[in-house]
């Protein structure tokens, strides 16, 4: 089986001969491509949001779909209609740009709600209905949704449905100065560098091998519970009116068990559960009226409910007895 972490290396170090900084936005789409996921980045314009998801899709061999969201996009421009041809007398299917592995939805929030509900169906049930008929999406499938946070005049705010969809929220930073200014001489050097500068480095079969391996991943009852701990203490916080969902508590346990294994390791630790629980849970808070007046961001409660809740002592799992009886070297 391919290791994830070897997965997630080769990746990484493919896509890095065009993009800087950033890893850990790459290491987000990974995992979620590992455990049936989708991503929603938010960041300012040009900050490569979806250059990354255009390199990701090159890297690992996916079929790549960008579709560019405004207030006049109707659904049927997503999933596809039934095409009338008039030379064979038919209807023909034409499938919308919601069929490719990787489905970039630009600008999301400059939707309508009717054109992003559009999107609910695919990501939740991997399949769209076009004229009564249920039609399964190519697997892998992941949509890399992106915002801009500062334009918000003519948006349409993701409703919580909507954003319970993602597994994980995550913000694109603009890069220190050092990183930009490499940037800048790889560009002076090769001003046409883009998604067909790079090379597939992984195939089909080392994603479905990958997501086996991460299926199988050993998680310890107590970083179970460390995970609802957290996320019960979301739903009863003062300044939340409303806490991670049960979805909440499945993309802990997935997306936990991946980065162990891109960490190397066959089991989680409470790391990896705090490591991704602001991507998981900031952007499924809903706080109170008190708490947006008073300048609270989801970001702060997230980091007071790790505050709050004591972890477990450290993890490992049970060392397999050896023919003789006797425990395998090295425990």
């Amino acid at each position: 089986m391919t290791d994830p972490a070897t997965l997630y290396e080769d990746i990484r170090d493919e896509i890095s001969t065009v993009l800087i900084g950033n890893e850990h936005v790459l290491e987000r789409i990974t995992i979620s491509l590992l455990t049936r996921g989708h991503v929603l980045l938010e960041g300012v314009p040009g900050t490569a949001k979806t250059t990354m998801a255009n390199l990701f899709a090159t890297a690992t061999g996916l079929e790549y779909a960008r579709i560019q969201m405004t207030p006049d996009i109707l659904p049927a421009d997503i999933t596809g209609t039934q095409m009338y041809r008039e030379y064979t007398g038919e209807f023909e299917l034409q499938r919308g740009p919601v069929f490719a592995n990787v489905v970039v939805a630009d600008e999301i929030n400059r939707a309508t709600p009717k054109t992003q509900s559009a999107l609910l169906e695919a990501m939740e049930e991997r399949q769209v209905t076009i004229e009564g008929t249920p039609l399964e999406l190519p697997e892998p499938f992941i949509v890399v949704a992106t915002q801009n946070p500062i334009e918000m005049e003519g948006t349409f705010e993701l409703p919580e449905a909507q954003r319970d969809r993602f597994q994980f929220k995550v913000n694109v930073d603009l890069p220190p100065r050092d990183e930009e200014a490499e940037m800048l001489d790889r560009f002076d050097e090769d001003p046409l560098l883009d998604a067909g500068s790079i090379s597939q480095v992984v195939s089909e079969s080392d994603i479905s091998a990958a997501r086996q391996t991460v299926e199988d991943t050993y998680i310890d009852e107590r970083v179970r519970d460390y995970a609802l701990d957290i996320v019960e203490a979301s739903r009863t916080h003062p300044e939340v009116e409303h806490g991670g969902s049960p979805r909440a508590s499945l993309a802990f346990l997935n997306a936990s068990k991946a980065r162990a294994r891109i960490e190397g390791r066959e089991y989680v630790i409470p790391g990896d559960v705090k490591a991704l629980a602001e991507s998981i849970l900031a952007h499924r808070l809903v706080l109170t009226a008190d708490a947006e007046f008073g300048d609270v961001s989801p970001r702060d409660i997230v980091t007071e409910l790790f505050e709050d809740v004591e972890p477990p002592s450290e993890i490992r799992p049970e060392p397999e007895p050896t023919p003789d009886g006797g425990r395998s070297e090295g425990e």
